[in-house]
């Protein structure tokens, strides 16, 4: 089976190059010209690697970078003309696996692709995807069927509700402020009314008895967002 690449770069004389270098490789290669357009199509593929450009319309490289972190541990190549080795830290800071300054050979391209694929191949190996989580205070949450029971008793929750917990529970040491969570979840390049995070969270909250002044689940870091503390068994 041919691997999946996303290749998400608004310079169609560089895209087409890279694009026909790597299928000349054998690989399968999905070309998105925007950030937004490729975090579409992150969405609907299981891809096996990804390109990314550092500016792109739209979201740029290191938001859908974070997203896609957020999401997936799948390999993340940012592609840049930035060469300060500052520009180079805040891309691997985001969740880019390695950086690509341009202009680079195709030979190094190809290198590079080809040995992330080989240990995300090993990590696929050993790795079993998360079904079924169990916290403390009778949170339970079956990922796959998206369902969510509290001591026994079904929780019903929205689609947002539920990957808004997915996000926070994946993720139990970062703290995702409101523009992230509405980014991520609502899936908008521009910042809407944040306000419906708010309401998000607290309907969350209040299904999984989760009181804000003593929180079992999801914590609120005034000032800064929210983060989940839910203990795991």
């Amino acid at each position: 089976m041919e691997e999946q690449l996303l290749l998400v770069e608004d310079d169609a004389e560089i895209a087409r190059i890279i694009r026909d270098t790597l299928r000349q490789e054998g690989y399968t290669v999905t070309w998105a010209t925007t950030g937004l357009e490729g975090w579409e199509d992150f969405q609907r593929t299981a891809f096996d690697l990804v390109l990314v450009d550092w500016m792109l319309p739209e979201m740029d490289g290191i938001t859908l970078c974070q997203n896609i972190r957020w999401k997936s541990d799948v390999p993340i190549i940012m592609i840049s003309a930035r060469k300060e080795d500052e520009d180079k830290v805040e891309g691997l800071d985001t969740g880019a696996d390695d950086y690509l300054a341009k202009p680079f050979s195709l030979a190094e391209l190809k290198a590079r692709v080809a040995s992330h694929l080989r240990r995300w191949r090993r990590y696929n190996g050993q790795a079993q995807e998360m079904e079924h989580s169990s916290f403390a205070k009778g949170l339970k949450v079956d990922w796959k069927r998206e369902q969510v029971f509290l001591n026994g008793e079904e929780v019903l929750v929205t689609i947002k509700e539920f990957e808004l917990l997915k996000l926070l529970a994946g993720n139990p040491e970062h703290i995702f402020s409101k523009n992230e969570l509405y980014r991520h979840v609502w899936q908008q390049s521009e910042i809407g009314d944040l306000h419906t995070v708010t309401v998000h969270i607290k309907s969350l909250r209040e299904k999984l008895n989760d009181p804000v002044k003593t929180p079992h689940f999801i914590q609120t870091i005034w000032g800064k967002g929210y983060r989940f503390i839910g203990e795991a068994q």
